[in-house]
Order: structure tokens, then C-alpha cells, then sequence
């Protein structure tokens, strides 16, 4: 697994000009092709904050016994994007595409195993291992250079790799403890029994990676009772539940961020979003009954406005999944989100 570095060509395929106006593609900024092998140096002179990288796999969702697609959200999402208005509301020029990484020889090999058999199931949370290991590393290095990465596709198995590579970054400088807020359907607390998309976050906290970690609207059915036994005996664990926010109404979605934000306060975090817990949207797990792409867009702005935010993860879409034959707007919808967050970042680092 390599990765895979966009150059100004590459970006060019995908902009589409218009006479008159003007893209965030042709205002964007790649790394220069001479320093295709020692990219970290050149990032760490860049004058972009916010880092675009692909991750385009689904074995940990398939090694979850989940629908696999989650792949197919990176170009679809990176092409509205670059085609997205520069203008006095977002530049461009402060985006940086890095490109995505390859893991192409991980779902060629996924593709052979019966999950259902435990000899190929077993192999397939190994598949997931080596991915652990191709993503935290990048991930340290973009957020060495200072950097936020911003994270487009993949199962939520790549939570584990983000905050390691955050993790390790930050510790270079001092900095012990990070944490997490989620807003998910499904906690990804499950046991350790080999890698997959279920289980990032135990991972992430039991090697120490992770400190702290709040998860927003939480389904009350698609959490086991052990996973309730333990967030409610952890107090490195906070959640809200979609039931009490939406249902009952015990507290309203705006209450519901601003707890996660108070738990996490004070520590560096990694912002999670799993595009199945909005309503309709394509995914391994798509449900019928979540959030709205509104709420969804005000969750982003609210945390990446008022925390101390490391990296950017939209996880789970799953366009491919769409029964319309070409799924435009899953693609958008991530570009509105990434918008969102990087003009939330800015109000937040010029005030």
C-alpha cells in the first residue's frame, strides 16, 4: 500500500472551468512533482492548512460483516469539491490535495475471503492491520507539518489509524492526552477480536491513542447491551442517544454537541463524522431514520468552530450503494461538509 501523490494534471482532469468564474481547483495547491518522495518536507512549507487524502477501502467493513462500497466516496467527493465556487467565502488556495492511498492489493485479496469462514475471516482483520499501518503514519506526518488532514472514505476501521498517527504526531511535542467526537448511529466500541470497522475506537483506546471520547446520537438498537455496560463504567466514555434527543426530547441536538465539545475540552481531538447516520445516505449501514444533512453540516460547523480540532474524517459513504445509477449527491454533500469545516476553522484561527 503506497501513497498515491496528485499532481496539477491529475487535478486538471477533474475541474471543470466556466468562463467568468472561478473553481477551487484552479486555485488549490498539490505538491510539486520533484517532491513526490519527500513530500512531509515540502507540506511542512506550504502555505495550505487543511490536507485532502483519499481513503478508498471497504475490507474493514467487510471484515464487519458490512455491505462493502465505502471505497467509492473519494472521487465523487474530491470532483465536487474542485468544481465547488473560490470566492470571498472559501479561497481554495488554503486546500492542499495530497492524493489517497492505494489499497488496491488489500481489496484484491478481500475480494477471495468468506468472512462466514473463521480460517478467512481471521485473514481478513489482518487485511485491516496492514491498513492500520499504511494510514497512521501519513496522517503523523500531515499533522507534523503543522497541517489538518481531512479524511474522505473508508470504513470507520480507519478511525484507529487517524488517531494514532495524530497521536504520535502530537506526542513529539509534548502533548499526552488527545480525544474524539463521533457522531455516529454506532459507538465502534465493539471487542478486540482482530481489526474491522466495529471496533477502531477500543483499539485506539486501549493502546493509548485515545483519551477521551464522546459520541453524538447514538441508535439505542444497533448498540449491544456490553456496549452500554461499558460506556456508562468508563469515564474516558460519553454518549448521547439519538432516542433522548429525537424521540423523547430530553435534550436537543445543539445540547447534545455542546456536551461532547464540554467533555473533550482542553485536548486536541479528531473530528468523526459516519455519513450513516444521516438519513437516506448510501452507506454499509443506511438508515432510514437519522440525522439530517442540515444537522449533519451544523454538527461540523459547532466542533470544528469552538475545539481543537487535529483531523477531519468523513467515514462509510457508500455512492456505489445508491439505487440511482449515477449518485451525484453523496458527493456533495461531503463537499458541502469539508466547506463547512474549513470556514469554520478559519473563523476560529482568525478570531
Amino acid at each position: 500500500m503506497s501513497l498515491q501523490i496528485y499532481d496539477t494534471l491529475r487535478i486538471a482532469e477533474l475541474v471543470r472551468p466556466r468562463q467568468g468564474e472561478t473553481r477551487l481547483g484552479e486555485k488549490i495547491q498539490t505538491i510539486p512533482w520533484a517532491y513526490k518522495l519527500n513530500w512531509p518536507d515540502m507540506l511542512d512549507k506550504m502555505s495550505g492548512k487543511y490536507v485532502l487524502l483519499g481513503l478508498p477501502e471497504d475490507v474493514g467493513v467487510r471484515a464487519n460483516f458490512g455491505r462493502g462500497g465505502a471505497y467509492s466516496a473519494w472521487i465523487p467527493a474530491l470532483s465536487t469539491l474542485l468544481n465547488t465556487q473560490s470566492n470571498q467565502t472559501l479561497d481554495g488556495e488554503e486546500i492542499i490535495v495530497l492524493g489517497h492511498i492505494d489499497f488496491t492489493a488489500a481489496m484484491n485479496a478481500m475480494k477471495n475471503l468468506d468472512v462466514q469462514k473463521a480460517a478467512d475471516l481471521e485473514r481478513s482483520r489482518e487485511l485491516v492491520s496492514t491498513i492500520d499501518d499504511a494510514v497512521s503514519p501519513v496522517i503523523a506526518a500531515i499533522v507534523s507539518a503543522g497541517k489538518e488532514p481531512i479524511l474522505i472514505g473508508g470504513g470507520h476501521n480507519n478511525a484507529y489509524g487517524n488517531l494514532k498517527g495524530t497521536a504520535l504526531a502530537l506526542n513529539k511535542t509534548g502533548t499526552k492526552e488527545i480525544g474524539c467526537i463521533n457522531c455516529d448511529a454506532h459507538s465502534d466500541l465493539r471487542p478486540m477480536e482482530g481489526r474491522h470497522s466495529g471496533n477502531g475506537f477500543s483499539y485506539a483506546l486501549h493502546d493509548g491513542y485515545l483519551h477521551r471520547y464522546a459520541m453524538i446520537g447514538l441508535h439505542e438498537m444497533f448498540n449491544s447491551s456490553s456496549v452500554l455496560e461499558k460506556i456508562t463504567g468508563d469515564e474516558r466514555l460519553d454518549a448521547s442517544w439519538f432516542e433522548d434527543i429525537f424521540i423523547r426530547e430530553k435534550l436537543t441536538f445543539k445540547e447534545a454537541v455542546d456536551r461532547a465539545i464540554a467533555f473533550t475540552k482542553h485536548l486536541p481531538i479528531g473530528l468523526e463524522l459516519d455519513l450513516d447516520t444521516i438519513q437516506n445516505i448510501p452507506s454499509s449501514a443506511k438508515t432510514s431514520s437519522g440525522l439530517t444533512t442540515l444537522q449533519a453540516r451544523q454538527y461540523v460547523h459547532w466542533v470544528a468552530e469552538q475545539s481543537d480540532v487535529k483531523y477531519f474524517h468523513l467515514a462509510e459513504a457508500a455512492p456505489v450503494l445508491s439505487h440511482i445509477k449515477t449518485d451525484l449527491k453523496t458527493g456533495k454533500l461531503i463537499a458541502y461538509l469539508i466547506c463547512d469545516y474549513i470556514k469554520a476553522r478559519n473563523n476560529k484561527n482568525s478570531a
